[in-house]
Formats: C-alpha cells, sequence, structure tokens
C-alpha cells in the first residue's frame, strides 16, 4: 500500500474545533457570531479507501455534504447526479486519470477542482493546472490543510451570506474586459468569457489595479490567499489567461511582463502600445519554442519542465 497521505486524527478521534484547528471563538462585545455559508457539497475522488474514508470525515467534520467515488466514471456518475460545489480529485485514478475527469466535469459545467497529486510530478501538477484545477494539493498531506484549500476555494466562489460589494465601486472594466463579480460573469469587447475560478479571480485583480506591476509572490497573496506555495500556479495561470483575453497571446498587450518583477495589466497596451519581445519570462531566462520557461529551465516537448 502507498505512503498514507494523511495525519492520524486528533487522541480519542475527537474532530478538530475548526479547520485551523482552533476552536470558535465569541465575539468579545458578546454579539452573534456572522452566519456561516451553507454547507457546500464536496464530491472526493480517489481510488484508495482509506485516504477517501480519512479525508471524506475531515471535510464533514468541518460541515460539509460529501459524496464519494473511487474511479472517473464513478466519478462522472455522481456529479451527473448531485451537482457538487468543489471536487477534490485525485489525480492518478484506474482507467480514467483525474485530467480526463477534470475535462469531462468542467465540460458539463463550471465546478472547482482541488485536484491531489504526488509530491515531485510537476509536470502532472501543471497539467491539472492546465486543465482547468484551481487548486492542487501533493502527496502525502496534512488533511487539515487540505480543508483549509478547499475552504479557500469555496470563500471565493460561494461569498459568505452578509457578503456586499462596496457601493461606490462598480464592476471593474478596461480594455474592452469587464468583470461582474457577483455574477462570476467576465466579458471581452460585450462577448462572454470561459474563466475558471481563479483565472476570473486573477482578471477582475488586474482590473482593480491597472498600470501597477505584480511579482509572482504577491499575485499568489492577493489572489490565492497563500503566503507560500508553487509560484508556477501564476505562471500558469496568466498564460492561461492571455489565452482568453489577448487578441495574440504569443505578443501580449494587456497582460504584460514586467521583467525582473513579475506582471502589470495595462489597458492601454491593446490600443497600440509596444510590448517587448512579445514572449513571457521572469528575471531574464530564456523561452525556447515560443513557452514560457520558469526558473530557468527549458521548455521541451511541448511540457514545461522545472
Amino acid at each position: 500500500m502507498p505512503q498514507q497521505p494523511y495525519e492520524p486524527a486528533s487522541p480519542g478521534g475527537r474532530p478538530p474545533e475548526g479547520a485551523s484547528g482552533r476552536p470558535v471563538e465569541t465575539p468579545p462585545d458578546g454579539s452573534a457570531a456572522a452566519p456561516a455559508p451553507a454547507p457546500a457539497r464536496v464530491l472526493v475522488v480517489d481510488d484508495d479507501p482509506t485516504v477517501a474514508e480519512v479525508v471524506a470525515g475531515y471535510l464533514e467534520r468541518a460541515g460539509h455534504v460529501v459524496d464519494r467515488a473511487g474511479d472517473g466514471p464513478a466519478a462522472l456518475e455522481r456529479a451527473g447526479a448531485h451537482r457538487p460545489d468543489l471536487v477534490v480529485l485525485d489525480l492518478m485514478l484506474p482507467g480514467m486519470d483525474g485530467l480526463e475527469v477534470c475535462r469531462r466535469l468542467r465540460g458539463a459545467g463550471p465546478v472547482p477542482v482541488v485536484m491531489l497529486t504526488a509530491r515531485g510530478d510537476e509536470d502532472d501538477r501543471i497539467l491539472g493546472l492546465e486543465v482547468g484545477a484551481d487548486d492542487y494539493v501533493t502527496k502525502p498531506f496534512s488533511p487539515r490543510e487540505l480543508v483549509l484549500r478547499v475552504e479557500s476555494v469555496l470563500r471565493r466562489t460561494r461569498p459568505a451570506p452578509d457578503a456586499r460589494p462596496p457601493a461606490e465601486a462598480g464592476p471593474p472594466s478596461a480594455g474592452g474586459l469587464a468583470v461582474d463579480p457577483a455574477a462570476r460573469r467576465a466579458t471581452k469587447d460585450g462577448t462572454e468569457l470561459a474563466l475558471t475560478l481563479r483565472e476570473f479571480d486573477l482578471l477582475a485583480f488586474f482590473l482593480r489595479h491597472p498600470g501597477r506591476a505584480f511579482a509572482r509572490d504577491e499575485l499568489m497573496r492577493e489572489v490565492w490567499g497563500w503566503d507560500f506555495g508553487d509560484l508556477s500556479t501564476v505562471t500558469v495561470h496568466v498564460r492561461r489567461l492571455r489565452g482568453k483575453v489577448e487578441d495574440d497571446p504569443a505578443r501580449p498587450a494587456l497582460v504584460q511582463t514586467v521583467w525582473g518583477v513579475g506582471y502589470r495589466f495595462d489597458p492601454a497596451g491593446r490600443d497600440g502600445s509596444a510590448v517587448r519581445g512579445g514572449r513571457d519570462g521572469r528575471d531574464g531566462p530564456a523561452v525556447r519554442g515560443g513557452r514560457e520557461g520558469h526558473g530557468g529551465a527549458a521548455v521541451r516537448g511541448g511540457r514545461e519542465t522545472g
């Protein structure tokens, strides 16, 4: 049996007080806490019954409704019968792998996906992001961390009941692009764009901060809500976003690379501003074959290596 990617439950089987393991606190003024969002339906797909049981148990103790499937066809059947709010999807499944399951799930409609991948399989992790996974967790993992990742994604797709957009702020728009955060809808020149969860969040962030350069770690912190993580996640999402918002993704004019820094959204770029190089690089690494490299690594054979 492979190494079990979970940590032991707390002594006596007592569930953690919250996703972070901290007790729920009452506001100091004695007022009632803000209402919690309605339970989310999470589909856990893993062919290892032990892993699936542990993950499902932690998610249920965090207040979610959990469905389980042991392979791709069963996952698609469950998702068709009860549309999940989020899918925790193992990459390595018998018969139909997680990448194909993710493609088919997304083909049936938008649904957030948190993918489970083996540690060190960077190519597979990148492919998972390429097909639209919103987040990934590497094995072996802590189920508490997984719950935190799941809830981070859910917060962005299912706003809290008392969440209200600022009254003075209208939907961000620039350069022919516009987003409606309440409807989770993005358009280019009036035509709706098919964006994943993170692509939408990234575009909305850029639209709110035109002309400002952001490093990848800043984008990971501001858009993903992570203080640490694999920065290639940002790289892949920028490339995917460019493929949907740029007139010529090979010569990006809106989401521009700022050499040695990161990325900048320039709404004037679409009107004819020059873009140096027309390709995306960071801190000077070479880009070969028209694809994006990172950390000085070459891109070979149509896949990204690190």
